[in-house]
């Protein structure tokens, strides 16, 4: 993440290459839980419309295509036949039980029409993304209806039914990529990714969460390191609630960049969950719009200096419908396009009060009242000192815990934890 100071002073920087793949079409709001569940798709309406109104996808690098159901056969890659069949015929039995044996029928994951179909949708928008980028016809890929990255083998989990990021990254491996890497700047630990490849040395996961002692689902801590040949593959940084932009960046500049240049992937998938903004309702870490955006920054140039430019995003949580979502991951779209935006550019009017009247409209709330901000950003300042060496200030409950994953997963790569970067 380079500089000591400002880590999206490079956000300016246009890179020439191939074009970028935007999987998106309306079919994607199909995966809906309900008018009162937090991961309502009405987040994705507004981003991309508000994507569209700032030009982002009109570049003409820019190609948005329309996402495809993945096959019986794909999921399976990830996820066992029998709960396979299970999400395609539980909206028509209604069996509780054998609802929830697999995950299904809970207030997290409730039973909806047609979830296999929506749900095997994203699965095939970050599969389409994933195939684009790695036969080179698109440098970077984006799949914002993605990141469902707490399904499990033979259950749902955390509003998640497909695994999206896992079927991918399991396609990958069955297409020649000998060395994956995954990174999940979500708040909630990236725990169904790390279990399909706990024990498998050709990809590495790298997660940065609040900490499982204080917010779901309740596990990535740093000796959660993989097993056998991939020990030291799974990576785990456990950030204390309360964590800002400073923090953040700090522990992000001690973990990804070393390890991903040591592991030289060949090709980078992220799951870019928002939900560590402060206005997030579901957890407590503290990141602004900038820091963010710093972060998709960074990924991306780590992507073209580790991969030559193989980026694959995903979105994933963020429950701030209006407020955050869509002016995040405008951000994303953008560093993904090559069109970074101005933090300080403002928000349409008529999207604002649009947004404000959707979200009302497909929420039934009234809780978010209050217009959208007016800025793409959040006016933070995010300067952040990088992590050069040692362990930091023993003091510091962030730095305690970035010295913790150092120590556990470095020394497994032949890298010294004391060292720098």
């Amino acid at each position: 993440m380079g500089g000591s100071t400002r880590p999206d002073a490079s956000a300016d920087k246009d890179r020439s290459g191939p074009p970028t793949l935007v999987v998106w079409d309306a079919e994607l709001v199909h995966y809906d839980f309900g008018r009162t569940h937090p991961l309502h798709p009405v987040r994705l309406e507004l981003t991309m419309d508000l994507a569209m109104r700032a030009g982002v996808l009109n570049g003409p690098d820019v190609i948005v295509r329309p996402a495809g159901l993945a096959s019986d056969e794909l999921i399976e890659l990830v996820h066992d036949p029998a709960y396979v069949q299970a999400v395609r015929h539980l909206p028509e039995s209604a069996t509780r039980r054998l609802a929830v044996a697999f995950g299904l029928g809970t207030p997290d994951n409730p039973v909806f029409a047609s979830m296999h179909e929506a749900a095997a949708r994203v699965t095939g928008a970050t599969l389409a993304a994933t195939q684009a980028v790695w036969t080179r016809q698109y440098g970077h890929g984006v799949s914002l209806a993605g990141g469902l990255h707490h399904a499990m083998r033979r259950a749902a989990s955390g509003f998640c039914i497909y695994n999206d990021p896992a079927v991918a990254i399991a396609w990958l491996l069955g297409n020649g990529a000998s060395r994956v890497a995954y990174v999940d700047v979500d708040v909630h630990h990236g725990d169904g990714v790390q279990a399909a490849f706990y024990d498998d040395p050709r990809v590495l996961t790298i997660s940065l969460h609040q900490s499982g002692r204080t917010l779901f689902p309740g596990t990535g801590f740093p000796e959660e390191s993989g097993v056998g040949e991939a020990t030291g593959t799974s990576v785990n940084v456990a950030l204390p609630p309360s964590t800002g932009d400073e923090g953040w960046l700090r522990a992000f500049s001690g973990v990804v960049p070393v390890l991903l240049r040591e592991f030289r992937p060949e090709i980078l998938i992220t799951q870019n969950g928002c939900d560590t903004h402060y206005l997030d309702p579901l957890a407590d870490l503290t990141l602004s719009v900038e820091g963010q955006r710093a972060s998709y920054q960074a990924l991306h140039d780590l992507a073209h200096e580790v991969c030559a430019g193989r980026w694959v995003a995903c979105g994933g949580g963020g429950y701030a419908l209006a407020s955050v979502v869509p002016r995040a991951w405008t951000h994303l779209l953008a560093v993904a396009c090559h069109m970074p935006l101005d933090c300080s550019r403002p928000v349409p009017d008529d999207w604002r009060r649009a947004a404000a009247e959707r979200v009302r409209d497909a929420t039934g709330s009234t809780a978010g009242d209050d217009l959208p901000p007016g800025r793409f950003g959040d006016g933070a300042d995010i300067g952040f000192h990088t992590w050069d060496a040692g362990e930091g200030d023993p003091d510091d409950p962030l730095d305690r815990a970035v010295a913790a994953t150092r120590r556990e997963i470095l020394p497994l790569h032949g890298l010294d934890p004391l060292g720098d970067r």
